[in-house]
């Protein structure tokens, strides 16, 4: 037998393929890019040739390539290449953003702007957001803006409220709020939902700053076993699908990327001129985003406008997924893509549901009847647990991220990260969805704790049927691409509270080794 000059065969190892028909193995042989067999013992033997190369797994487990189904690329980069303002770095009060900003000030020309990303009121002395007034105390020369944890507020100082235009009688852009003093009415400086305002009026990071960000982040992805992203930024655009073409190309990029459309961009232009010189396995045009929230006090969009919107995504063809959070977003989403299925029905559709977050046992049916997709975020039960706890009301705590629940019911439910309001490590997300246990020990939802192997589906198998991608990757499968990770335990067969101190040992994508751990 013939075989190319990349081929290997990874021998003794504790191979969990994900594929029902062949679900554990002992080795794999790799061709070009491609799983070329899979087996148990010395059945290698058979194939290995002069040319074949032999790498040794020494028994460690290897899984498909984990998959974040819902992440936001351009936002983690630029998260680590700004002013971190997280618990993570020892920010816990207003008066610690002022110092960071009052130090950071002081090395940029006045007029400079100054970003600064990832803080959370919860986690401050006072649980209060920083308002206008208290960033013009640490640099009121520097235009400043601040985003939130969420990425759903952002808080200005007076210089740079003035630079795009909000003032005391400018009115709420649609879909937005912008917070006013209850006597003055003069604004405070958190704005609410205006990130898409923002990004047209204040300036982009430097190309070169964004770079080295992204060269940061993607080596956090490889790092944590991410082997294919979908990047949900409800921004992207032709002008966006350029950029990653480039940073695919300069190999800033390895992770296999699926780009969501904003709803805008598919409505005036489709997804022809995205589609073009695209290498399909590397970057491809997935799921159009709409964002469906209650800032306002009122869905916006509203039911009417989001069924029409949705529609036309399905009559198209196309897969939408809405960014829905709690019950009344929910069911409004439900009701949407019922409405596009009783005039166009469609079998096997995927329509996504992004967060679901508060989801009652009566709403996961109504999921599960419509065939929608869920793509959830288990490491925020990690990461978030603590806040849940004091913050949720406690009718909603029992139907928080409810994994099981919606398992019951049949709903496909799907892995990610939301990052970057949380680290992109799935394995942190392994642990959270068996163990219901945040970060200081709290449990959260006990009884919505599901296995390891259903986790494990949720981060491959589920994650590549969510973009339409499972004939070529999520499963260990012969044929299909050789993305891969190594770990140094296995999952299924760990204790629970081992899980949270597994480590990737080798990421591979496409047959190459993209990520080794250091000995």
């Amino acid at each position: 037998m013939k075989f190319s000059p990349k081929y290997f065969i990874l021998i003794n190892t504790n191979i969990t393929t994900l594929d029902p028909s062949f679900p554990k193995a002992t080795w794999v042989a790799i061709e070009n890019d491609k799983f070329f067999k899979i087996g148990y013992g010395d059945d290698w033997k058979d194939l290995n040739t002069k040319s074949s190369h032999i790498i040794d797994g020494s028994g460690k487990t290897v899984l498909p390539g984990l998959i974040d189904a819902h992440l936001h690329v351009v936002s983690y980069a630029k998260s680590l290449v700004t002013l971190n303002l997280g618990p993570n770095k020892n920010v816990f009060s207003v008066s610690d953003i002022q110092s960071i900003i009052q130090r950071y000030s002081r090395n940029r020309p006045p007029g400079t702007w100054i970003f600064g990303k990832g803080y959370h009121e919860f986690y401050l002395g006072a649980k209060r957001h920083p308002n206008r007034w208290d960033l013009d105390k640490a640099a009121p020369d520097h235009p400043i803006q601040l985003t939130h944890r969420s990425g759903h507020a952002h808080v200005l100082n007076s210089l740079a409220l003035k630079h795009v235009g909000i003032g005391k009688e400018t009115g709420d852009p649609a879909g937005g709020m912008i917070e006013r003093d209850l006597k003055t009415g003069e604004p405070t400086g958190l704005l609410y939902e205006m990130g898409n305002f923002l990004s047209d009026r204040i300036p982009p990071l430097k190309p070169a700053e964004l770079e080295r960000g992204l060269q940061m982040a993607n080596h956090e992805f490889l790092a944590s076993g991410i082997t294919s992203i979908h990047d949900a930024s409800p921004r992207n655009d032709s002008k966006r699908c350029n950029l990653f073409k480039s940073w695919k190309a300069q190999g800033f990029l390895q992770p296999r990327v699926n780009m969501m459309l904003a709803y805008q961009t598919f409505s005036k232009n489709g997804y022809q001129h995205l589609s073009a010189n695209v290498d399909k396995n590397q970057l491809r045009p997935g799921a159009v985003k709409i964002i469906l929230d209650d800032t306002t006090g009122q869905l916006h969009p509203p039911q009417k406008d989001l069924n029409e919107m949705v529609l036309e995504i399905h009559k198209a063809g196309m897969q939408v997924a809405i960014h829905a959070i709690e019950e009344e977003s929910i069911e409004a989403a439900c009701s949407a893509i019922k409405y596009a299925l009783d005039r166009v029905p469609r079998k096997d559709h995927r329509h996504r549901l992004e967060h679901c977050s508060v989801c009652p046992p009566s709403l996961a049916g109504q999921i599960a009847s419509l065939g929608i997709m869920v793509v959830t975020h288990p490491p925020f039960i990690y990461y978030n647990g603590e806040r849940y706890l004091e913050t949720v009301p406690e009718r909603q705590l029992d139907h928080l991220y409810p994994f099981r629940t919606l398992l019951h019911h049949g709903v496909n439910l799907v892995g990610s990260s939301d990052c970057p309001i949380v680290p992109p490590n799935p394995l942190i997300g392994i642990y959270a969805a068996v163990s219901r246990m945040g970060e200081k020990n709290h449990i959260l939802g006990r009884n919505e704790k599901i296995s390891a192997i259903d986790v494990l589906r949720m981060y491959t198998k589920n994650a590549a049927q969510a973009s339409f991608e499972e004939t070529i990757k999520g499963t260990i499968t012969p044929g299909k691409l050789a993305d891969l990770v190594v770990l140094n335990g296995d999952p299924t067969q760990l204790p629970t509270d081992e899980l949270k101190r597994l480590q990737v040992e080798m990421t591979m994508i496409g047959g190459d080794v993209v990520w080794k751990r250091e000995s």
